[in-house]
């Protein structure tokens, strides 16, 4: 798992529609980047500015699909070998 806090409000409603409609959210943080499903979202009542504690569980990195095939170019020179 993955708990960060922040007070940006429209990160925290970015999140929280995330959460609510079952979708991944991608979270950046002092360097890092964490992809995964938001499980929660929890006010910090005491902090001025209002402050939110966020929790992602990360999902395993998909791997890259090659979409084309690998071009067969020969070299000009190998037709006259």
């Amino acid at each position: 798992m993955f708990t960060f806090e922040t007070t940006d409000q429209k990160e925290v409603r970015r999140f929280r529609i995330a959460q609510f409609n079952g979708r991944t959210a991608t979270a950046r943080s002092a360097g890092s980047t964490v992809t995964g499903h938001v499980r929660s979202i929890v006010e910090n009542k005491s902090s001025v500015p209002a402050a939110w504690t966020i929790t992602i569980i990360p999902e395993a990195p998909k791997p890259a699909v090659n979409l084309r095939p690998a071009p067969r170019v020969r070299a000009f020179a190998e037709d006259y070998l």
